[in-house]
């Protein structure tokens, strides 16, 4: 990672008054209506931020935004870079160290999932509680430090994920938990592939988020990992269009928002 970059767009940032960030959130395709909970004080669209990559992605909009809860700074990518996209890991992980140069102790990162487990169902929310990296290419790759041996073995935070899974209960939302398989994209699954990553024990497949948990454990940060399903890879499996993807997530993400907001103000 370059960090004179870094270091730039972190200057640039404090320079808008966004700093000392507690949580960073990286939204998912389609998750915008997630946003609406929350108070923005300040948004930035990515074009003006020098040396910043801009997201392609149809259902991401391409801006940060800032807002604050319970004295707790928050800091939304609404919209993330893939790697399909044609993207470096360089690219993927700059949000991360963006919240880790801000001040930022936690990540929450969520997306659009396609559900491998029979008892999901589009639209269900499920919380990330391990994963499998089907990714050709590692973040860390490359780096000069003994750091990069990271343990991903508690790369998902047991104590935050329990808060959230004790929210969701008092709100009576059926919160399902599982383990997300990263898949490198942009083509889906084939039927064939889709038994085998449940085979090798998947609950959720999408295009992202691995590379950023392992930037994420390699900072030191804590990780919150969420899915939105929004399809399905078992039983009758039929075509499905970005449009069809985005449109459960916009209304999924609605109730994430509500959810998250709490645990903001419980952390």
């Amino acid at each position: 990672m370059k960090f004179e970059k870094i270091s730039k767009i972190v200057n640039f940032l404090k320079s808008k008054e966004i700093d000392n960030i507690h949580i960073g959130i990286i939204l998912g395709s389609g998750m915008k209506n997630l946003t609406e909970n929350f108070e923005i004080k300040k948004e930035i669209p990515y074009s003006e931020i020098q040396n910043f990559p801009l997201s392609t992605s149809p259902g991401h909009e391409g801006k940060i935004k800032f807002s604050s809860i319970s004295n707790k700074n928050v800091l939304f990518f609404c919209g993330r870079f893939h790697y399909y996209e044609g993207h470096s890991m360089e690219n993927i992980a700059l949000p991360i160290y963006l919240i880790k140069f801000l001040g930022g102790k936690i990540l929450v990162t969520t997306n659009a999932a396609g559900g491998l487990n029979p008892l999901f169902s589009p639209g269900d929310i499920m919380r990330i509680t391990d994963h499998i990296n089907l990714f050709p290419e590692n973040p860390l790759r490359g780096i000069d430090d003994e750091k990069k041996f990271v343990s991903m073995i508690d790369a998902y935070d047991s104590e935050i994920g329990s808060l959230l899974d004790k929210i969701a209960e008092e709100e009576g939302i059926d919160l399902k938990k599982g383990v997300y398989v990263g898949w490198q994209g942009p083509s889906l699954e084939t039927k064939a592939e889709y038994k085998f990553l449940r085979i090798i024990g998947g609950d959720a497949v999408g295009m992202s988020t691995i590379p950023e948990v392992i930037v994420a454990r390699y900072l030191g940060l804590k990780v919150l990992g969420i899915s939105i399903i929004t399809n399905m890879g078992i039983g009758e499996i039929t075509p499905h269009s970005p449009s069809d993807i985005i449109k459960i997530a916009e209304n999924s993400s609605k109730i994430l928002g509500k959810l998250i907001l709490k645990w903001i103000e419980k952390i």
